[in-house]
């Protein structure tokens, strides 16, 4: 079950979220043409979720190997230049998303000490906000892997 949810997290989260979405924007699209009603809290879920799924994917690209990347110099070094543009890269998301990790953090710390909640549910924004930390964690959690793995294999 563990290496299951090792190699298939993301994509059952995403899977979920992206479910959802569809259900609440599809029942919101039928209600407002068929009613004179219109659910408001739909755009507020649809936009958070979409948020989320987007951290899940950087997650499952550095995972797989799978991110974008202009590689036209990288490829035409020699392998110990291509191992030190390797590092930097690394280096560089690294510290990206550890940022992202901090302030995401301070940012659901503040929401959470001010009580601010959403204009349409009236729920807690911490809610929504705690995916930036937690999804930024998760993909450094997968470019260690990610690293571990091209460095035993030598395919930096």
């Amino acid at each position: 079950m563990l290496r299951f949810l090792d190699t298939r997290l993301e994509e059952m989260l995403g899977a979920l979220l992206l479910a959802v979405m569809v259900t609440i924007a599809f029942v919101n699209v039928v209600v407002r043409y068929c009613t004179p009603f219109s659910f408001a809290w739909t755009e507020e879920l649809t936009i958070n979720f979409f948020v989320w799924i987007v951290l899940l994917g950087s997650a499952r690209s550095f995972r797989d190997g799978s991110h974008l990347g202009m590689s036209i110099l990288y490829d035409a070094l020699p392998k110990s230049l291509r191992f030190c543009c390797y590092l930097l890269s690394m280096a560089l998301c690294f510290g990206f998303f550890g940022a992202l990790a901090w302030t995401g953090w301070l940012e659901v710390r503040d929401e959470y000490e001010l009580e601010v909640i959403s204009e349409a549910l009236a729920v807690p924004v911490w809610w929504y906000t705690i995916a930036t930390p937690l999804f930024s964690v998760l993909t450094i959690f997968r470019m260690l892997q990610r690293a571990c793995a091209d460095l035993r294999s030598g395919s930096y």
